[in-house]
């Protein structure tokens, strides 16, 4: 029977979607990307799932690219390159507008596009073992598609560090800069990301995801005007269904219709 190259299991309002390569270190290849991609596609706003954990089968989360699908890509042309290029790009932009919280549950290591993998999460928690490096200069190459993420995430000071020398860093490291928000004993991993699950979902389901939206407008929006979009969709908030309850709840004490209704 063929191996899933990546396992989506819906358990209530939580997908787990697993990387599952394990005998290559989950690292990518043409086919994983495709599946990655269709899946973060085909998640719905407004659907069943509400928060989406990442994670990797194995001893490690994700080692970046897969060594037969770099030797491709020696003999490739400008052209193709390009394209393969932009479906790995793809899938990064899919990852990253989804519209549900992501979390990433990392373990082992998570190098070069592993650790691109990270920057697109919304939430990351990671064992206090785990490795991180954009490891691309060490190969010659650059971490080009995965560097709008990775600099929103860590900053540009961050960048010139770790994108120019390919160095391994640590899990406190990368909390320290950003890329990761949580750092965890391995045992205790599951129940760190458990507690941020709950928090998820505990929290208004349009509202969560409109500010993850709004996270992605302002960071995009010059100074000028930004007042104005902020005042409207504060507006838009307090006046939907969702914000009307989630406030008179707090006032009348008692749950929220989204705790209420088991959802």
């Amino acid at each position: 029977m063929t191996q899933e190259l990546i396992e989506i299991a819906a358990d209530g309002p939580v997908v787990r979607v697993t990387l599952n390569r394990p005998e290559v270190r989950n690292a990518f290849n043409d086919d994983l990307i495709a599946r990655m991609t269709a899946w973060a596609e085909s998640v719905a706003a407004g659907g069943r799932a509400r928060v989406a954990v990442l994670s990797g089968a194995g001893k490690v989360f994700c080692a970046g690219a897969d060594l037969t699908w770099m030797s491709k890509m020696v003999g490739y042309s400008h052209d193709e390159n390009v394209r393969d290029a932009r479906a790995m790009a793809r899938m990064f932009e899919a990852l990253d507008v989804l519209p549900i919280p992501l979390i990433g549950r990392i373990h082992g290591a998570a190098l070069g596009g592993g650790a691109g993998l990270a920057a697109v999460c919304d939430i990351v928690v990671a064992a206090d073992d785990a490795v991180f490096a954009f490891t691309e200069v060490k190969l010659g190459i650059i971490p080009a598609v995965i560097s709008p993420y990775a600099v929103a995430k860590i900053g540009r000071s961050a960048a010139r560090d770790l994108f120019l020398t390919g160095a391994r860093f640590s899990a406190e490291r990368a909390r320290e800069i950003g890329l990761v928000h949580a750092v965890a004993d391995a045992a205790e991993l599951d129940r760190v990301v458990a507690k941020y699950v709950n928090d998820l979902l505990t929290s208004g389901p349009e509202a969560v995801a409109a500010a993850k939206r709004l996270i992605a407008d302002i960071a995009s929006r010059p100074r000028d005007g930004v007042s104005q979009f902020t005042a409207e969709a504060t507006a838009e908030r307090r006046v939907s269904s969702e914000g009307q309850d989630g406030m008179k709840a707090f006032l009348e004490k008692r749950p929220p219709s989204w705790l209420s209704s088991g959802s």
